[in-house]
């Protein structure tokens, strides 16, 4: 069979939509790429089974709607698999229809975290063909097409048409062996598309890595990717295959930084073999190493070893400085300790990132601004380097969403405005209040101290640059939050100020 694994081009007057690889999706003004390692490992294991497989990011491509349209309607394809999210799945519905206009026999099949919580829905809303629920896309379309090929029984999670019904194979499953994987291609799958876009890389090239499916936590309530990935069905590569692929990323692609995107990364006897190897294979003197990881599970030991095995950067979800708020999204961490692990990973030779979020339907204008206190106090410190801002958004099928749906806090159940141009929660905030303060977040580092502290550690023209690029993207960030934006949002929340019908 000829497959495309595919992000079709968004074309939207917001900017570039950040689709692949994310669990929190946006509009950027000055766009980041990131490679989708699940999709990307979904098309190297078809094409490993013999079938013909395109790779097709039209996003990465600055490809137009009717330039992609022209290509797919030549392009001879026997079957479409791509990706949506929340705040794009009305577009891909739209996009559904243009093509089945153009090229009916190609089957199309929609995948992600959106389809996974509201299966139906899309088979109800536009001609796809299939749906596939779960986070394992790789297995799950090799699945399907198996059963299109060799007529193979359909692989649990799929949503199809049957005789004008609407049918399910039955739940998803989260019991496939990551190790019986083929290492993904990275010719086929465009890997330069994502190497030098994307501000979390110093060193560039750089390139992504994915050592497990995919928080060993998983119960944050506001996580899309909790939809696809309960912590409970954890898995992981094994540290030996994760250490080949890393020397084959540095030997045969000249990589000279990767980010693992594994919600949080392995810990434990898991990280411990894989930063030893590191250093007994040379690699820690090769290339720079970044993950996700998580407060309060780390000790100093720990740190000082990720930072001998070449780790630079570290990204943890604060989320928000209130205690009382990191109990209700089950994120099992406490305030109190936070500072003392960042001097540890700060000490250890580690660039620390935290991420944030404003518009919580529980946190007063008080509360939000604890948050903005604590990020300017890490920033003054020389505890965090860098610092990701977003709106909260309930993701459809997350528990945030049913929280919100049960409580009356939706604004609105237009998928569109789900993409933190504006909020969807009903707050003690005001829409403008709520995008102030998301800009206040990324304007934190600004103080004397921080300055004066890059600017003394500048020791190359790649310390440079990379500060450079920094600054370009929080001046991106601070647009992708303008408060000129708030007209739709305003609309939405009269219903809190007023006390009218809201939603």
């Amino acid at each position: 069979m000829r497959i495309a694994v595919s992000y079709p081009p968004l074309e939207s007057e917001k900017g570039v939509a950040l689709l692949s690889q994310n669990r929190q999706f946006q509009w950027f003004n000055n766009p980041t790429f990131i490679y989708p390692m699940v999709p990307a490992s979904a098309a190297t294991l078809l094409q490993s089974m013999g079938h013909d497989v395109v790779w097709d990011d039209a996003i990465a491509e600055r490809k137009s709607e009717s330039e992609w349209l022209h290509w797919y309607e030549h392009a001879g394809l026997d079957l479409i698999a791509f990706e949506s999210k929340t705040p794009t799945i009305k577009r891909h519905w739209a996009l559904i229809e243009k093509m089945k206009a153009l090229r009916p026999e190609t089957l199309v099949v929609l995948m992600g975290d959106h389809v996974t919580g509201f299966p139906e829905e899309s088979l109800e809303q536009s001609s796809v063909d299939y749906v596939l629920t779960g986070g394992d896309f790789d297995f799950s379309l090799r699945d399907l097409v198996n059963h299109l090929d060799k007529h193979d029984l359909m692989g649990p999670g799929t949503y199809h048409r049957e005789s004008g019904a609407i049918k399910a194979s039955g739940m998803y499953s989260l019991v496939n062996d990551l190790n019986a994987l083929p290492m993904i291609d990275r010719d086929l799958t465009r890997w330069e598309l994502y190497a030098y876009k994307n501000g979390n890389f110093k060193y560039l090239p750089g390139t992504y890595t994915m050592a497990g499916r995919d928080c060993w936590w998983g119960h944050c309530t506001f996580c899309s990717w909790t939809v696809l990935f309960p912590g409970q069905k954890f898995r992981t590569r094994t540290p030996e295959l994760m250490l080949d692929e890393v020397e084959m990323l540095v030997n045969k692609y000249g990589v000279r930084e990767i980010f693992d995107d594994t919600g949080t990364l392995p810990i434990g006897a898991w990280l411990h073999e894989f930063c030893e190897g590191l250093i007994e294979r040379g690699l820690h003197k090769k290339v720079k190493i970044g993950c996700n990881m998580r407060f309060n599970y780390l000790s100093k030991a720990d740190y000082e070893l990720m930072g001998r095995a070449g780790f630079r950067f570290i990204l943890y979800g604060l989320e928000s400085a209130n205690q009382s708020t990191l109990k209700r999204l089950a994120k099992n961490m406490r305030t109190d300790t936070i500072a003392q692990e960042l001097k540890w990973s700060k000490g250890a030779g580690l660039a620390p990132h935290i991420t944030t979020m404003i518009g919580y339907p529980w946190e007063t204008k008080e509360e939000a601004r604890n948050t903005i206190e604590f990020a300017k106090k890490m920033f003054r410190t020389g505890c965090v380097d860098t610092l990701q801002a977003t709106v909260v958004m309930p993701y459809a099928g997350t528990p945030l969403y049913k929280e919100a749906e049960n409580n009356g806090w939706l604004l609105t159940k237009d998928w569109d405005e789900y993409d933190m141009r504006q909020p969807i929660l009903k707050s003690p905030l005001t829409a403008e209040d709520t995008l102030m303060l998301t800009q206040d977040l990324y304007r934190s580092f600004v103080s004397p101290q921080f300055v004066w502290n890059k600017l003394t550690n500048i020791r190359s023209w790649e310390d440079i640059q990379f500060i450079g690029r920094g600054i370009q993207y929080v001046w991106g960030h601070l647009t992708d939050f303008n408060i000129g934006q708030v007209k739709g949002a305003a609309a939405l929340a009269m219903g809190r100020r007023d006390g009218s019908k809201a939603a």
